[in-house]
């Protein structure tokens, strides 16, 4: 993977997302857990480029996105879908996900966790995160995604490096 400066990035965020989902890893290279996500953002903040995700406390990734001051949001070729579907229906508390589907973690910039067959990379140092707050969320919202309580934690990661396997 090669760097890759932010300003050429030029796809749509939210297609990825949606439709390539993408990976969030969080932990060192010695001890981490990833898992797919769907809702996401890329951005600016604090005249800093961003990239925010959401985990709820009841994933295992969770733990290590509170305890590590960087994660990675990647994304995949498109026939990588199965493993993205495995790898977020499937907890690494379990197994070792990662090594089921095949996946070869490689270490990053501060230490981050990526992987050598993702096509883009975000390595991210954590700004901010905060709960959600269960109040200000609209009851339709909290009847169609939360009816098991497990609100979502924010995170907002300032993008500090782009890998691109992509010329």
């Amino acid at each position: 993977m090669k760097e890759k400066d932010i300003s050429t990035f030029n796809e749509n965020f939210s297609e990825l997302l949606e439709k390539d989902m993408g990976l969030l890893t969080a932990g060192t290279i010695d001890s981490f857990n990833a898992m797919t996500v769907s809702w996401g953002a890329i951005g600016t903040l604090w005249r800093r480029n961003t990239v925010t995700v959401y985990v709820r406390p009841s994933r295992f990734t969770y733990q290590f996105m509170t305890k590590q001051p960087y994660f990675t949001l990647s994304f995949f070729p498109k026939n990588y879908r199965d493993k993205l579907t495995y790898l977020g229906s499937h907890s690494g508390r379990d197994e070792d996900k990662i090594k089921k589907c095949n996946l070869t973690p490689v270490a990053v910039k501060n230490n981050a966790v990526a992987f050598s067959e993702a096509r883009l990379t975000f390595v991210c140092k954590k700004l901010y995160e905060a709960d959600f707050i269960p109040e200000q969320i609209p009851e339709t919202v909290k009847n169609r995604f939360y009816l098991e309580k497990d609100f979502h934690r924010i995170f907002i990661g300032e993008i500090v490096q782009v890998l691109s396997s992509e010329e």
